[in-house]
């Protein structure tokens, strides 16, 4: 039997507000959360903001893109390059490393970050 997680969804932001092809932070609760609107997939995605090779708060500026034959959507951290799916967290370049993903929703021109 799989357990279900209530998750509570929160207005980050404007879509407007976050660049097409690369993120913007945002702060909800706690938490320093990386949005990415991925335009030319026409998807959004979101992280936590913190990169976990030296615990800086940068992944909202890192570069998008795809990786290998899947093109499964990826961020790159903007200092030293680790890697990171978009999908479920996992670094893609160093094994040791991975990230908090968070649930996206876009409405009406609102982001939403669904968080349990």
């Amino acid at each position: 039997m799989e357990a279900t997680v209530a998750v509570e969804w929160i207005l980050a932001c404007y879509a407007d507000d976050v660049p097409a092809n690369g993120g913007a932070c945002v702060k909800l609760k706690d938490e320093q959360i990386a949005v990415y609107n991925f335009a030319r997939r026409g998807e959004w995605y979101a992280t936590q903001n913190l990169c976990p090779h030296k615990q800086q708060m940068v992944l909202s500026r890192g570069m998008i893109g795809s990786a290998g034959e899947s093109c499964e959507p990826k961020v790159a951290c903007p200092f030293h390059k680790n890697t990171f799916s978009l999908l479920n967290g996992q670094c893609l370049t160093n094994g040791s490393y991975s990230i908090k993903t968070f649930p996206v929703k876009v409405a009406d021109g609102k982001v939403y970050i669904g968080l349990a």
